[in-house]
């Protein structure tokens, strides 16, 4: 079924075959990609779309030598696939196979880790950079799509490499998630013309004859004038105008034509950028048809395309939250809702639909993100900006400057926070609390289940000021009952009590402390439980009397145990309390790789099992 692919081993592998067998191959990556995804769930579509523009990379550049900077990294499925990653493939995203995304300590082939978006080109500047300094005589490409161009990081990059003079290549993977135009003969024209090895000799030779003369500079603004004129309509303007050559547009997903221009532009030098246009999920009728749900579909029929929803017991989180957000903005004209270009995934596609003047999907600009949700917030509005826990690291100087300084009331949704499962290292969301508790005047809570949640939500309404943060993990919720109940304020810095006990006392946040209530069931009246819904302002009160009665603390959170809730009932107890032992049970100070989201819990002792031992340990000294 594979005839070609099961003998590409390496790039050196693919280079061997024709021109005429890499159609062929392409057809095959896509196919294996729709058989392992089918079965194994990842992100499908981003990858079909980018097949060719990654086997004609690797055919013409001489790799690993050469080095290939993705962005976003849930493109690089057919990179995997041809760089000795064939029969491990299989098992991508689970635990001990393959991450999902590019991981350098995974293999030669990945130059730079890809996780999140935008930093392709910053990246790929300073690998071309190192290789001049060294004289390492290699090329270096950033591949760059999905949206990725959006992201302020990535014009950084863009305006430091147009300037620097970098001997850099830039792919723009086009696929109709940010930039958008057309093709046509005029275009084919000019990238035939402006890739010619006789046109770019000749240009070089008058330019060189020119010296810098006036003459020479004002020529220049010329062709670059007449030359925006054929390219305006491609956005090639805007990349001149950062300095860079810009060439195309091409099909993406033409091999030969891919083939062909990366041969051309290899050889020139300094910044250049190459237009592509793909079809994302291209090869699979459903991807292509809707690349939103075939963008991580889950589960499905590779034959039919017949996906195989996954039901739910209980609501997920973030089903509960765009719920709660619509209820709250049908009796509040001044709700909004903010999220970068993740809609979808936590769950505000239905705000979208009842309220779209208040409803805003800025991309995948996480920092804009929140000073828009700020200056909303400054004209009177009640902002609620929902970003992945991971994500958020992204807007750190923001929720510090433009939200907490000027003490602005901005409701932070923080999805996926915690041990999110298969998307491993750069997705987890370990770091938030950690990150956001020393800053002055923010409330940073965690629910522990639905009911939870939404009163969480009701809560920040009624605060005047400064920084409201809700963390709340990826999945189930618990089923508790929250639907038509009637809203219950709750006081930030209130702790409450699920289960007395005499000898070790559990304080946890967030739903790690329903396990640890399940784990405190099995030593019956020792082990006495509470719920910290507010890490910060901590309970002090509540914090004191418990650190007087129990001998043992152990601290239960769903994200790092440095600087998290285990580091603030620590600082308490060593002030106040030192005769008192805190234990954590949380992320130790190392990054979690991908894995189901149970084996993850297990190891960091954060299911029913765990918190047992660690129980039964302190029971015992």
């Amino acid at each position: 079924m594979y005839e070609l692919l099961n003998k590409i081993d390496s790039p050196a592998d693919l280079r061997k075959l024709s021109r005429e067998q890499l159609g062929e191959l392409c057809g095959e990556i896509r196919q294996y990609i729709i058989e392992c995804c089918s079965g194994n769930p990842g992100h499908l579509a981003s990858s079909l779309g980018a097949v060719e523009l990654i086997v004609g990379f690797h055919y013409v550049f001489d790799t690993p030598s050469d080095k290939l900077v993705f962005d976003v990294g849930h493109q690089a499925y057919a990179h995997k696939i041809i760089t000795g990653r064939r029969e491990q493939f299989r098992s991508i995203r689970t635990q001990d196979g393959p991450g999902g995304f590019p991981i350098p300590s995974e293999s030669e082939y990945d130059a730079f880790v890809a996780g999140h978006a935008s930093n392709s080109v910053s990246a790929a500047l300073g690998l071309a950079e190192a290789a001049k300094l060294r004289n390492a005589g290699i090329k270096v490409a950033a591949l760059i799509g999905d949206g990725a161009l959006t992201g302020g990081l990535a014009f950084e990059g863009l305006n430091n490499a147009g300037s620097s003079r970098a001997d850099l290549l830039v792919i723009l993977n086009d696929n109709n998630q940010s930039i958008d135009g057309n093709i046509g003969a005029i275009h084919d024209h000019l990238l035939k013309m402006t890739t010619s090895a006789r046109y770019n000799k000749f240009k070089n030779k008058i330019w060189s004859s020119l010296g810098d003369s006036r003459f020479r500079a004002a020529l220049q603004g010329w062709t670059r004038s007449l030359k925006s004129s054929f390219v305006r309509k491609t956005g090639g303007d805007l990349f001149e105008a950062l300095g860079f050559r810009y060439f195309g547009p091409i099909d993406g997903n033409d091999i030969n034509s891919v083939v062909n221009t990366l041969r051309k532009l290899r050889n020139l030098n300094g910044p250049r950028l190459l237009h592509c246009y793909t079809v994302k999920g291209k090869g699979f009728a459903p991807a292509e048809a809707d690349p939103v749900v075939w963008h991580a579909p889950g589960k499905f029929d590779p034959a039919t395309g017949e996906r195989k929803t996954q039901t739910y017991p209980v609501p997920r989180y973030q089903d509960v939250f765009g719920k709660v957000l619509c209820e709250l903005a049908q009796a509040d004209p001044r709700v909004a809702g903010i999220t970068p270009a993740m809609a979808t995934g936590c769950g505000m596609t239905e705000f979208a639909r009842i309220f779209p003047g208040r409803f805003f999907d800025v991309g995948i600009e996480e920092e804009h993100a929140v000073t828009f949700s700020a200056g909303l917030a400054a004209g009177g509005m009640r902002p609620f900006c929902n970003i992945y826990s991971s994500f958020s690291q992204r807007a750190y100087d923001e929720i510090i400057h433009d939200v907490a300084l000027p003490r602005l009331p901005v409701t932070l949704c923080l999805d996926r926070a915690g041990l999110v499962g298969e998307d491993g290292a750069t997705h987890q969301g370990a770091f938030d609390i950690s990150a956001l508790r020393c800053i002055p005047g923010a409330v940073i809570s965690a629910p522990r289940n639905e009911a939870e949640l939404r009163n969480l939500m009701y809560t920040s309404l009624q605060r005047q000021e400064g920084p409201f943060i809700i963390r709340y993990p990826r999945g189930c919720a618990e089923g508790a009952a929250w639907e038509g109940l009637p809203f219950e304020e709750l006081p930030p810095g209130k702790a409450e009590t699920l289960k007395e006990g005499t000898e070790v006392a559990v304080i946890g946040t967030g739903p790690a402390v329903n396990r640890a209530l399940e784990a405190a069931g099995t030593f019956g009246d020792k082990v006495g439980v509470y719920y910290f819904r507010y890490i910060k302002p901590l309970d002090t009160e509540a914090l004191g009397n418990i650190a007087q009665r129990y001998r043992r603390i152990v601290t239960v959170e769903d994200g790092s145990l440095m600087g998290g809730l285990f580091g603030a009932v620590s600082e308490y107890v060593a002030a106040h309390c030192p005769g008192t032992v805190v234990t954590g049970a949380g992320i130790g100070d190392e990054f979690v790789p991908h894995a189901s989201q149970s084996a993850q819990r297990a190891r960091w002792s954060l299911d029913k099992k765990g918190i047992e031992k660690i129980l039964q340990k302190c029971l015992q000294i």
